[in-house]
């Protein structure tokens, strides 16, 4: 049977920027999905040399498709239905039943067709199956139940209501739609959805398209007319390509680099249906405004992409992504400069006004700033963070750090009282940093006021200095202690204060940081500063949330470690031991993949888990009970416990001096003993004495041989 390519279209108003590619990717991948389920779609899959099945386009107006070799109608299938055990569907005298004939009825054939149903054994009994040719879809059949589903099934975020022209009917969808193209080959294939009827025009560019309509001969010559004649890039990788290589060139030839940023070209790619670059820029007085201010200034609103000298120094020029190509582009340049003027003309105000106050007389404003209503205030959560960074500080070090620290906390959160956040909420941090360096701030404590959200996000940077560590340590904690105080847990998809971030923060700091504190202390600490929360038990309360807090953290940890490719029983040997320094965590990973390198590393693993087992079901804890030499009565225990003497000191002081490869390879000199062990004593002696003895011995050497990670984890 021949095939024609074919190509579907939906012409509507401007759709979402941010959203477009998800949506042209989904239109397209559903259409195709659906075509090739109702067998209107060659099968080339052997044909390595076959190319791309489908192509997506996506512009500000059209969502597309193109799909190759399509039929024009499916095969027919030869299908064998189940219909009714023999004995339901004939009578004694072999003649079809009521219940038969209905049955044969509902499927479109008579009492004519009973001599010819199939009996077939079907477990215990016999049954009746019908064979019948189901007819195959044609292409307007399966086209128009695609086009339906993927509309149904576009990830729309809010859709709109409108009505049709007749004025009564009304139809929700992302956006009103105008227009159809559905062709196969060369012809249009009559289907209908929203309103619209197939055809084979549609829109180019509003102001540069050669014609007000543009017919579309056939489905391969869809993306050529629309680019030459309709001025319209459809494709949207092709037009995110093109608009990245004119900023690239644009800014070359100005000896300036481009500000990359792969958010705000995708937005500008969904904005644009045919883009020209334009250069543009704005009074030097603007650049004594903090660089952050402005980029984001001319980035969230203006769409521009600001422009880097060699030095990295932002420049006062910028690049326009605009959607004509004007002979003279000078009006449409100098209306972007009048704007960008107006939008840095406030930030420069914001900033100026800001900087008439200190911000610590802005600190006692945040009384008045409610947190969370369980929680009190920002003022008193500030107070909260202030005593847990100089705890942290303290420790990590003395009365200096912890000074700096304090301080730090203190004024973290004041600048959100500024104008400048309160109007670009994404500087917090940064702006209270420039306006503490302002009044003479020392930089330590500068940096660490913009520097305590980090990491904002996967991949962040951490604090650039131990002040910053503290107060973004501290600031963590007392957010997922007093969340989790008060129930407000992540749940599935849901976490709407960041709690699994905030984890992760605390997790790569005291990794990344090495930061000799255990994990329980500093949820303890942080946890004591919450007495004001109304229950009757406060300490049973805090307790138990922190040990719910605890599995969430390592929870996270575990989630990180196998993001990071670790094994999941790598993983587990370290995690299930809940290590209390996380600093240590990476030297552990190390020395468990170099222990399952040894020979003895598999027979010592299942060796544990059985020794693991074996205590479990006789609810003894590892290390628990003390052996006495004098019961140990047959040479392979007492050369085990010999062995245990020996060794297990040395994996110790290994441990110890953090030497965590060198520990665990000490315990493979076990092995020999351990499978001698099981080889030739009965643990479960019927003497009970006996018996207890053993398993004393089984538990002081799976506590020796657990220390770095439960190795039981790692058999196979």
């Amino acid at each position: 049977m021949t095939t024609k390519n074919l190509l579907v279209e939906l012409f509507v108003e401007e759709l979402p920027p941010k959203s477009l590619n998800r949506l042209g990717l989904a239109f397209a991948e559903e259409i195709w999905w659906k075509l090739s389920t109702a067998g209107l779609l060659a099968d080339k899959s052997g044909d390595s040399t076959y190319g791309e099945t489908y192509i997506a386009y996506a512009s500000p107006r059209r969502l597309s498709v193109w799909v190759k070799d399509v039929l024009s109608k499916a095969a027919d299938k030869s299908v064998s239905q189940k219909l009714m055990p023999v004995a339901v569907g004939l009578d004694a005298n072999g003649q079809a039943t009521p219940a038969l004939l209905k049955k044969l009825a509902s499927l479109g054939a008579y009492a004519s067709a009973v001599p010819n149903l199939k009996r077939t054994q079907d477990g215990k009994a016999e049954a009746l199956f019908y064979d019948s040719v189901m007819k195959g879809a044609t292409l307007a059949q399966g086209l128009q139940m695609a086009l339906d589903e993927a509309l149904a099934k576009l990830p729309i975020a809010k859709v709109m209501s409108y009505q049709f022209a007749d004025g009564w009917s009304t139809v929700n969808f992302v956006r009103p739609a105008h227009g159809l193209v559905a062709l196969h080959g060369a012809n249009i294939v009559p289907i209908s959805v929203l309103g619209l009827t197939a055809r084979r025009t549609t829109q180019g560019h509003r102001f540069e398209a050669k014609s007000a309509t543009l017919e579309i001969r056939e489905a391969d010559s869809y993306e050529t007319q629309l680019e030459n004649e309709g001025a319209v890039i459809a494709n949207y990788a092709k037009r995110r390509a093109e608009i990245s290589r004119q900023l690239a060139a644009v800014a070359a030839q100005e000896g300036l680099h481009v500000i990359q940023d792969e958010a705000l070209l995708d937005e500008v790619t969904g904005l644009v249906e045919r883009p020209s670059i334009l250069l543009g820029q704005f009074e030097k007085e603007f650049l004594d405004v903090p660089p952050e201010c402005l980029i984001l200034t001319m980035k969230a609103n203006q769409k521009y992409f600001p422009l880097l000298d060699t030095q990295k120094k932002l420049t006062n020029k910028f690049l326009i992504v605009s959607n004509i190509t004007p002979v003279d582009p000078s009006a449409v340049i100098q209306g972007n400069e009048r704007v960008v003027r107006a939008r840095l003309a406030d930030a420069k105000f914001f900033f100026d006004k800001d900087r008439k106050r200190t911000l610590a007389s802005r600190v006692t404003d945040l009384d008045k700033v409610v947190y969370h209503n369980k929680l009190g205030s920002q003022g008193e959560r500030t107070q909260r963070v202030r005593a847990i960074a100089k705890a942290i500080a303290q420790e990590l070090g003395g009365d200096a750090l912890a000074a700096q620290a304090e301080q730090a906390a203190i004024l973290a959160k004041a600048d959100l009282l500024t104008d400048m956040v309160g109007e670009f909420p994404e500087l917090q941090g940064i702006m209270g940093r420039y306006y503490a360096q302002a009044e003479g701030v020392d930089d330590e404590v500068a940096f660490a006021i913009e520097d305590h959200y980090k990491p904002r996000f996967a991949g962040d940077a951490l604090p650039r200095n131990r002040v910053g560590v503290c107060v973004a340590l501290a600031d963590k904690l007392e957010t997922l202690v007093g969340m989790f105080g008060i129930n407000e847990k992540p749940t599935g998809d849901k976490d709407p204060f960041a709690l699994r971030r905030h984890a992760l923060g605390v997790i790569r700091i005291l990794i990344e940081k090495e930061l000799p504190l255990d994990i329980d202390e500093l949820l303890q600490t942080a946890s004591k500063l919450f007495g004001f929360i109304n229950i009757e038990n406060i300490e049973v309360h805090l307790a138990y949330n922190r040990v719910k807090l605890t599995d969430f953290i390592f929870e996270r940890l575990a989630y990180n470690l196998r993001e990071q490719g670790y094994s999941a029983q790598e993983v587990e040997a370290i995690v299930d031991l809940r290590p209390q320094r996380l600093s240590d965590v990476p030297k552990r990973l190390v020395a468990v993949r170099a222990f399952v390198t040894l020979p003895e590393a598999a027979a010592l693993a299942a060796a544990n888990k059985r020794v693991r087992n074996i205590l479990r079901k006789e609810f003894i804890e590892e290390g628990e009970g003390k052996i006495i030499s004098k019961l140990l009565q047959e040479p392979a225990e007492q050369a085990l416990h010999q062995a245990l003497n020996q060794i297990a000191p040395k994996a110790d002081a290994a441990f110890a001096a953090g030497d965590y490869t060198g520990s665990l390879q000490a315990l493979a000199a076990l092995r020999a003993p351990v499978d001698a062990f099981f080889d030739n004593v009965m643990v479960n002696a019927e003497d009970l004495t006996l018996r207890n003895n053993r398993l004393a011995l089984l538990s002081q050497l799976q506590q020796a041989m657990n220390r770095v990670a439960d190795i039981s984890k790692l058999a196979s």
